[in-house]
């Protein structure tokens, strides 16, 4: 465009927002000033985009052109409120994210107009909100709010003096004013106040000028309105300036003055924490935990410290209560209630991290609250003080998790008084969900106290076996307590010896009830599911403490009765119809669950050396266990739940297992789905670490049977997606893939590669060395590919050692010709191949250490076929192949390692991607 035309742009813009004719058309262009509140705001864009672009350099004259046109009204002045708060969202605020050009911009307009104009502007505020003050509410807002906006980058001095403190604290204290006014004189005020300075000293005297304690009584105003909500911000942020100074100084530059001024405010503080809105709690609680944050260096805590903590613990103790209105709600945990709570758990954080932090200041204090909290929770009465009762067991939990393992075993301070009393309490408003739950969860915080002072063990036994725990009404409470009982069995094993006939007694009904079907119980299968209870007696009854006929008996009296149900439960699966089946299953289930569980408490030791009758136990046990597997052979939970009580039995009876496995492992067969495959390559796995070469005549009767299921189920590529596979198939292949793979790495890695060239499995031989070659050069997932190649590795070292180098024929000409070739060579070279990734170069380091490995075995047949035939068919120049030659016989790894990456790369940038290597 031209000059001029672009000239009468500006000026027919300015003409607009400032009320004035502007040719033929000017009527038409005035009444935007009438319009709508979106043409307006779009006109202060375009003005504004046009400041962007031209001021100062080509248009500096735009604020001082629209000063003078003020006069004209409301209008323009609404008009020019507008364009300064745009300039503010879409230039200066750092409020969103900026460029770097843009960020430039901005302080070029900033620089200028702080130069130009910035002090005529905030005259005319000063003007505008005078005159307008009783006349135009709305108006006088709009000015207020552009005025808030630009106290961060302005001379402060040019608001912080006393006419315009004056007028501003005018508005806010009168009486009968819009509140949305007062408020947002109080957001100006607020803006002062956080307006960062350099000059802390300076910054004080600020904050003692603005005299701001004559505001503080209106944060007790109703606490749904504008003003007293943003009342309460100015108090926050005005305690945390103070604060900020109260670091920064020393006594001689206004330490005491910082002192004064955040005891004057501190009451205010708490009221604002206690009664305003719940988007400030979190801005309070920070300034908060700076405040408890400075006293960690004190010598020794003024009284004014200590009643502003006390008063902090008190406001803790208030707030992370529930509301009682979703009392049944969360008794129940419905959906509303379980909603509160997630709400509750993530308000309450920053509290008790506030909570910790003022236990390291004043631990004494702290102490004394909890304990006195804690003593009203249990004398108060009824279910009226629920939500209190949950309050202080909740902060008696928060509290333990700032103390060391050490702190609570010595029980120092009023620990040793709070633990036992808690052992010993029986709140009346126990039978509540929330309250059972923070309870148990509390004692099992302190057991560290109980196992140092052994004369509580009966109070806390008391606490996980009566109506407060496992005993509770509640079934999520008792499975609960059944959990955290077994982490107390686990803490104190050996000195609840004594105790083992009570406990026994106690969960005799529990372990009855765990194998009957009922409603309740029936969705609760999980982490917290009831054999914890199990577990806890397996650990207990598994201790050699316990003598070997007591040790017997408690075992039998387990065991016997559970495995009658299991044998009982087959035949009437036999004999009944289908949902009569699915009952048997599902105790089926519970029982192999509840054994499973029971078994972790016995060591391999004592079951196969010590007390080999132990060891017989369970033998009978897997024997009878095993039968479920011919008479639900595709009941896949019954499946998962054999194949993990079968991994729990290969530690706990070690060798005495090996009769079992035939057994266990064809029934496993019968099912070859990839999940199914997936589960019986774990089990291989654990047996093949566990027992080497000890598994292999086992080995080379499955392996051909998985092989060939394998291999007519996974695809020949690396591509496990077809059409119509689904989300749920392409999962499973790639489970199966990448299982299937470390099967392999482990017969490779543990000496028993010689499986793959049995005389059985002679037949897939072609078909793995094809797959691993494959999956080496092409795999999208690093760590496989390297897997692989640690593989071919092994099988190299175990195939072609002298006396016999050919143990596999073809096997060294494939391993020179193709796997050195593609796998050393091709693969790496595809820019795909990125040596900056971690996994990656880690990868490369195998594929270095196969060339190594295979000169050492191969000598020149190697060397001579990749340095005559690999490296020119890359074009590799010759000097660089002859160096290649020498490195490989070398004995520095790192050096040929570096040198062969500079090749690759080298040879990368001569292809220039002309050569596709796969």
């Amino acid at each position: 465009m031209a000059m001029q035309e672009k000239s009468f742009i500006r000026e027919s813009l300015i003409s607009v927002a400032c009320s004035k004719s502007a040719g033929d058309n000017g009527s038409d262009l005035v009444s935007v000033l009438e319009g709508p509140a979106f043409l307006k705001n779009k006109l202060a864009q375009v003005i504004v985009t046009l400041i962007y672009f031209e001021y100062p350099m080509v248009w500096p004259s735009v604020f001082v052109d629209f000063l003078p046109n003020l006069s004209n009204g409301a209008g323009v002045i609404d008009m020019f409120c507008r364009i300064l708060n745009v300039m503010d969202d879409e230039l200066i605020s750092m409020d969103y994210p900026r460029s770097g050009d843009d960020v430039a911009v901005s302080g070029r307009i900033k620089d200028a107009m702080r130069v130009q104009c910035v002090p005529q502007i905030v005259a005319t505020w000063y003007d505008i909100v005078s005159v307008y003050r009783n006349s135009n509410h709305e108006l006088c807002v709009c000015v207020l709010d552009s005025m808030r906006r630009f106290v961060s980058w302005i001379d402060i001095g040019l608001i912080a003096n006393d006419a315009f403190v004056r007028l501003l604290f005018e508005l806010i204290l009168t009486d009968g004013l819009l509140d949305q006014l007062r408020a947002a004189a109080v957001g100006v005020i607020l803006a002062v106040v956080a307006k960062r300075m350099m000059d802390f000293k300076s910054k004080l005297s600020l904050l003692q000028s603005l005299q701001m304690g004559r505001i503080f009584s209106l944060v007790t105003g109703d606490s749904d309105s504008e003003l007293t909500c943003s009342v309460a911000s100015l108090v926050a942020g005005y305690a945390t300036e103070v604060l900020e100074c109260s670091k920064r100084l020393n006594a001689e530059n206004g330490k005491e003055l910082s002192l004064e001024l955040l005891n004057e405010v501190m009451p205010s503080v708490f009221y604002v924490m206690q009664h305003c809105e719940a988007e400030l709690v979190p801005s309070i609680v920070q300034f908060l935990s700076a405040y408890v944050g400075t006293m960690k260096s004190a010598s020794s805590l003024s009284e004014s410290h200590v009643f502003h903590l006390g008063k902090i613990l008190e406001i803790i103790h208030a707030l992370v209560q529930f509301d009682p209105a979703y009392r049944n709600n969360l008794d129940v945990l419905d959906k509303v209630g379980r909603e509160e709570q997630d709400r509750m758990m993530e308000f309450r954080k920053d509290f008790f991290v506030l909570l910790r932090s003022i236990s390291r200041v004043a631990p004494d204090l702290t102490r004394l609250f909890i304990r006195n909290s804690l003593g009203s929770a249990i004398t108060s009465s009824g279910d009226r003080n629920i939500e209190e009762v949950e309050a202080s067991l909740s902060l008696l939990f928060a509290y333990g998790e700032s103390l060391t393992d050490e702190a609570i075993r010595t029980g120092g301070g009023l620990l040793g008084e709070l633990i036992p009393l808690l052992l010993t309490t029986r709140f009346t408003c126990h039978s509540n969900r929330l309250v059972a739950f923070v309870y148990l969860d509390t004692v099992s915080r302190y057991m560290r106290f109980v196992s140092e002072n052994v004369q509580y063990i009966p109070m806390a036994l008391g606490v996980f076996l009566d109506e407060r725990g496992i005993h509770h009404s509640n079934v999520n409470v008792s499975l609960r307590a059944s959990y955290l009982f077994t982490r107390f069995v686990k803490l104190l094993k050996a000195q609840l010896v004594p105790y083992i006939e009570t406990i026994l007694q106690s969960l005799q009904d529990k372990v009855a009830q765990f194998t009957r079907i009922n409603v309740a119980s029936k969705d609760l299968l999980g982490s917290e599911d009831g054999s914890h209870i199990f577990e806890a007696i397996g650990l207990l009854i598994g201790m050699e403490d316990v003598p070997f006929e007591k040790q017997s008996d408690y075992l039998s009296g387990l065991l016997t009765p559970l495995c009658q149900q299991v044998e009982m439960a087959l035949l009437n699966a036999k004999s009944h119809n289908f949902e009569e089946s699915q009952e048997q299953i599902e105790i089926i289930q519970r029982i192999i669950m509840a054994i499973n569980a029971l078994s972790k408490g016995f060591s391999e030791r004592l079951v196969t050396a010590s007390r080999p009758g132990i060891g017989l136990m369970f033998k009978k046990t897997l024997d009878i266990l095993l039968q479920i597997l011919v008479v639900f052979p595709k009941i896949e939970p019954l499946r998962s739940k054999i194949i993990s009580y079968i991994h729990r039995m290969v530690d706990t009876l070690g060798v005495l297992i090996f009769p079992y496995l035939p057994k266990a492992l064809g029934q496993l067969l019968t099912e070859s789905e990839p999940k199914e495959l997936v589960d019986f390559f774990v089990l291989l796995n654990q047996l093949i670490c566990k027992f080497g070469t000890e598994v292999r005549e086992l080995l080379d009767e499955v392996y051909p049977i998985i092989a060939s299921r394998t291999f007519n189920i996974l695809p020949r590529s690396d591509t496990l997606s077809g059409p119509g596979s689904c989300a749920e198939e392409i999962r499973e292949l790639q489970d199966l893939q990448k299982t299937f793979f470390t099967f392999l790495h482990v017969i490779a890695t543990h000496d028993l590669s010689a499986v793959f060239r049995s005389p059985k499995s002679s037949g897939y031989l072609k078909l793995l060395m094809d797959l691993l070659l494959s999956t080496c050069c092409n795999h999208k997932d690093i760590l496989v590919r390297k897997a692989c190649v640690q593989i071919f590795i092994r099988l190299i070292k175990d195939w072609c050692t002298a006396p016999d180098p050919e143990k596999v024929p073809g096997f060294r000409s494939f391993a020179v010709e193709a796997f050195a070739i593609n796998c050393c060579l091709y693969s790496v070279l595809d820019k795909s191949f990125e040596f900056r990734d971690v996994n990656t170069s880690v990868l490369f380091g195998e594929i270095v250490t196969a060339q190594k490995v295979m000169y050492d075995k191969f000598g020149n047949d190697f060397l001579v076929n990749f340095v005559s035939k690999g490296l020119p068919s890359v074009r590799c120049p010759q000097e660089l192949a002859q160096q290649y030659y020498v490195m490989l016989q070398g004995n520095d790894f790192k050096a040929l390692k570096s040198f062969y990456q500079n090749l690759i790369e080298k040879l990368r940038t001569q292809q220039n991607g002309s050569l596709v290597f796969r």
